[in-house]
């Protein structure tokens, strides 16, 4: 309907656009601005990165040796040192590998319980389980844990096999320590079925712990290992790529932070 007041000669479209502008004045400022927006994106980048090196500069110049505790020999720290996606992962191995200690002196005390029980393996389980408490702790920490702590860190195929390799010993290991056979050193199933069926208490009590400790370790670094071994192949590390690591950096690099 049109109405008496209307113009019916008013154009519809806006004055105020220039009809003589050249329409790639205006692309060309709207891509000058998405320019702009991914410099500084890049710059942000950029600068994020170089706080990141300074800061594992930082760690590798000053930061001092803070592991173990009681008598420090190298720089552990997940927080400082791994990813932040890769931590829950290394704090889980680490806690597993404090597990492991754990159960060595749990072991121990138990086939202390069998010798004292009367067994006839008893000072061979005694002897042995001392003998895994001096080389099992501090070999398992730098044959396993060490690589695959400093494989997240550095990401390089070479700390991964080594980790696969002995994280793979350790694991069979273990699955030897549950069994528990007799005059081996571990109190584990047979000892502890032993121990019910004399019955001798103390020696059962403390070898089903001790029996409990290897198999939450164990499934824990099976699942672990299996989750590492994909990260690893997601990641496209090779045995050629291991091979060049170590020609280039050497066996030193095991232990630089760098």
């Amino acid at each position: 309907m049109n109405y008496p007041n209307e113009n019916p000669f008013a154009s519809t479209h806006s004055l105020d656009t220039n009809p003589f502008e050249d329409p790639t004045d205006t692309q060309s400022t709207s891509n000058n601005a998405r320019l702009e927006e991914i410099r500084q994106r890049e710059q942000d980048l950029e600068r994020r990165e170089q706080e990141l090196a300074q800061k594992q500069d930082h760690i590798r110049r000053n930061g001092r040796n803070n592991w173990p505790p009681f008598f420090p020999l190298i720089f552990h720290s997940i927080k400082d040192e791994i990813p932040q996606a890769s931590q829950p992962l290394i704090t889980r191995l680490y806690q597993l590998w404090l597990v492991l200690a754990g159960t060595l002196i749990v072991n121990m005390v138990a086939c202390i319980c069998i010798l004292a029980s009367g067994s006839s393996n008893g000072g061979s389980d005694l002897g042995s389980s001392i003998g895994y408490i001096i080389f099992i702790t501090p070999l398992s920490f730098l044959l396993w844990y060490r690589p695959i702590y400093n494989g997240y860190m550095k990401e390089q195929a070479l700390y991964y096999y080594l980790y696969f390799f002995f994280g793979g010993f350790h694991l069979l290991f273990s699955v030897y320590m549950i069994i528990g056979i007799p005059s081996t050193g571990s109190a584990g199933l047979i000892q502890t079925i032993q121990a019910f069926s004399k019955p001798s208490l103390p020696s059962a009590i403390v070898g089903t712990v001790a029996t409990v400790g290897w198999v939450v370790q164990g499934v824990g670094l099976a699942f672990y290992y299996r989750q590492i071994w994909a990260h690893h192949k997601a990641a496209g590390h090779s045995v050629e790529k291991a091979k060049t690591e170590l020609a280039t950096h050497g066996a030193k690099a095991y232990f630089t932070r760098g």
